[in-house]
């Protein structure tokens, strides 16, 4: 590609047509200077999109396995489409694994808000529990420490969440925020690195992180195997729960740190949480009680579909009636003047981007939380 083309990126994109019951795929162009698209199919040869302006995506957005909605159809990017795209985003895309300890889990929000501020994307996420025999998979590089038993102990002994991380330079840049592996050394070298502030002791230190490009492979494969088969036991409870779900604009904004440390502040017990990739059908399906009934319903399923979302397990006396107190009005405009100290008041932009889905009938509580942890979760 020559110098002067140097702002558009290409990527091969896939759409499954559900009436040919096969998947399209397409060249994608992305011009970073003046913010459009244009996307050619590969079967047949031609232009399906000409350039066009599309002021609400940006080149942090579009990487390996990210989804863009186009023309009413959902594109999962699956691969690069030139070298000189992979050249110069591969090294931007740099994965790692970061894991919050049952130590910091209570916590969590304040970790996910500092690695948003610090420029990271989690591109997957989910809270499970350990076995033993899975902790010692993990961890065997360290069997036969004078601590193993110890770390063992201390990473089984509750719930802990698995991050997939990407970005520039992602594992030293991970490895930097986490600080020194002794949260006594961190608060006097990197007193706002994530051990300063979170850690306890050298096996209770909040968060671990992979230590080099092989490793965070290896690790990434374990809790988010490529085959897509889940493996650890997840932590829902589906009892007393309703659910939560963290839209796409809020996820892309960084606010959802802070929404999960606010639904913590207020008493509320997060049980289960993990980042999905909505496929329009299961969007579909997930508001279908919405359809016929508000105007919105076919916006509510391109929001859901646009991006990453965090679904929630929320648990409290009386779940879904408190819940949805704190979450307020469906128009954040009206949350504003009325209920200004509710979620959609202080991170929603309009009806639709209204930060967080929450159950509206106490009765389909623990449905919906089923349908993401049971049934989309599998």
């Amino acid at each position: 590609m020559s110098e002067g083309c140097e702002d558009r990126y290409c990527f091969i994109a896939e759409w499954y047509d559900p009436h040919a019951a096969f998947k399209r795929r397409y060249q994608f162009m992305y011009y970073v200077k003046d913010n459009t698209v244009e996307m050619f199919d590969v079967k047949n040869h031609r232009v399906f999109l000409k350039r066009t302006k599309r002021d609400d995506l940006r080149l942090e957005d579009l990487y390996i396995n990210s989804t863009v909605n186009v023309l009413s159809r959902q594109l999962n990017f699956v691969d690069y489409g030139d070298e000189f795209t992979r050249r110069k985003l591969a090294n931007k895309k740099e994965r790692t694994l970061g894991l919050i300890k049952p130590d910091a889990v209570p916590k969590m929000g304040q970790v996910l808000d500092l690695l948003f501020k610090n420029g990271f994307l989690i591109a997957n996420m989910k809270m499970c529990q350990l076995s033993r025999n899975e902790a010692l998979e993990f961890y065997k590089e360290h069997q036969g420490k004078t601590y193993f038993d110890t770390l063992l102990s201390c990473i089984t002994s509750g719930p802990i969440i698995a991050i997939e991380l990407m970005g520039p330079d992602c594992v030293s840049q991970w490895t930097n925020l986490l600080g020194p592996t002794d949260p006594a050394a961190a608060r006097e070298q990197a007193p706002n690195s994530i051990r300063a502030r979170f850690g306890t002791d050298v096996i209770r230190n909040a968060c671990h992180g992979s230590d080099s490009i092989g490793s965070a492979a290896r690790e990434i494969e374990f809790f988010f195997p490529s085959n897509g088969s889940p493996v650890q036991r997840n932590t829902a409870k589906l009892s007393e729960c309703t659910c939560c779900v963290i839209k796409p604009h809020a996820v892309k904004s960084g606010a959802a740190g802070d929404i999960i440390s606010k639904v913590m502040e207020a008493g509320f017990e997060i049980s289960m949480l993990q980042v999905f990739h909505m496929e329009k059908a299961n969007a579909e399906e997930f508001f279908e009680v919405y359809k016929g009934v508000v105007q919105e319903y076919g916006a509510m399923v391109n929001e859901l579909t646009s991006g990453p979302c965090i679904a929630l397990e929320i648990r409290a006396k009386d779940a879904p009636r408190a819940f949805r107190e704190m979450v307020g009005p469906a128009d954040p405009e009206i949350a504003r003047h009325l209920r200004p100290r509710t979620l959609r008041a202080k991170f929603g932009i309009d009806k639709i981007q209204n930060a967080v889905h929450c159950t509206d009938l106490p009765e389909d509580g623990e449905l919906e939380v089923e349908y993401f942890f049971r049934i989309l979760g599998r």
